[in-house]
């Protein structure tokens, strides 16, 4: 299983104190979190996309490709890419640049995306939020496989003959589908053989079990095996020297966060009995000391018939820099070294 961090460059005023850290130095932050993650063992690290005020991570290739430089293993992904509201001609060449600069090492997400305001940015219908991923998806399969394309589609001028470069490292470059609980995102990415990137964000995870299943079963139907069909996890996770510490400093950030989204959106406020109950040895957050995670990531693995990735949303607005740093080091030198083990020896 490959163990990795997703992160949304979330920049938030803390309720508290009225500080809002500068971008410059969230930025700054971020890309100090990318090359720890990279020295401790870690296999990814993934930034999202969002076009609101709260977020810094509207171009997440940049941010990228400014790890690049300055990692040496770890993979370098987006999470999500919002494909709907892109250009795949720009998206491969953009990603297929970050694959340059980093030998190799570049991956994308794609979706549809969360949140809604990039759609009227760039001058797209919501009513199209559908069929513009769908259009879209293909293109970008096609220029990544193809030197040299004929396609046309409703949103987007005809290409004929059109070659689309730069061309990546990779033969091929990785491309996951983001879902998050539509049986029909599920079904289409096993159709087409490509590898699941599942956003857990709450509940029991066992839950998304029969949706993994229909993954796996339409791509079975297509004649995909195992080795295309791909589970990767995005799920809310923080590591500390203690679970309650752990807890305790994760908590804030994310409370803000998911209630300020909530309001959008007519949820009630986030309470801390709700965070408890999620952090419980069903619920879907990793969040603990480095052996209580360990224990739920197994766990995790099991329930949902085994997982080729798990990415640690790790985005908590007032989080200490030097706390994120601590938890980064912990989940790459005793989180992500104990389970490989514990999944080794199984194995045999």
């Amino acid at each position: 299983m490959q163990i990795g961090i997703d992160s949304f460059a979330a920049s938030i005023q803390n309720p508290e104190t009225g500080a809002t850290i500068a971008p410059t130095e969230r930025l700054r932050n971020l890309i100090e979190e990318i090359e720890l993650a990279d020295q401790v063992g870690l296999d990814i690290f993934g930034v999202g996309e969002h076009h609101r005020e709260e977020f810094l991570d509207s171009a997440p290739t940049m941010i990228l490709a400014a790890a690049a430089s300055r990692t040496k293993n770890i993979r370098l992904s987006s999470a999500v890419t919002v494909l709907s509201a892109a250009d795949p001609v720009r998206v491969f060449q953009e990603f297929a640049t970050l694959d340059l600069i980093s030998n190799g090492r570049a991956e994308m997400v794609v979706g549809r995306g969360s949140f809604v305001e990039a759609y009227p940015l760039f001058g797209l219908k919501l009513e199209d939020y559908e069929s513009l991923f769908v259009e879209k998806l293909d293109l970008l399969l096609k220029i990544r496989d193809n030197l040299k394309i004929d396609w046309s589609g409703k949103h987007r001028p005809a290409l004929h003959d059109q070659a689309v470069y730069p061309r990546p490292v990779q033969q091929e470059l990785p491309i996951w589908i983001g879902v998050g609980g539509t049986p029909q995102s599920f079904a289409r990415a096993g159709y087409l053989g490509m590898p699941l990137m599942v956003a857990i964000i709450g509940g029991q995870q066992h839950r998304f079990r029969p949706l993994i299943d229909l993954y796996r079963e339409a791509g079975e139907r297509s004649g995909y095996g195992p080795e295309k069909l791909k589970v990767g996890l995005h799920m809310f996770g923080f590591v500390g020297e203690s679970t309650q510490q752990a807890a305790d400093d994760f908590y804030p950030g994310y409370a803000t966060m998911m209630s300020q989204i909530g309001k959008e959106r007519g949820w009630p406020p986030i309470t801390r009995a709700q965070y408890d109950a999620t952090r419980s040895p069903h619920g879907a957050f990793l969040i603990g000391d480095p052996e209580a995670v360990v224990e739920k990531v197994l766990y995790t693995n099991e329930a949902l018939g085994g997982v080729t990735r798990l990415d640690f949303q790790m985005t908590s607005a007032h989080l200490d820099h030097s706390k994120m740093l601590k938890a980064i080091e912990l989940l790459g030198t005793k989180v992500a070294p104990a389970v490989r083990k514990e999944l080794a020896t199984a194995s045999v």
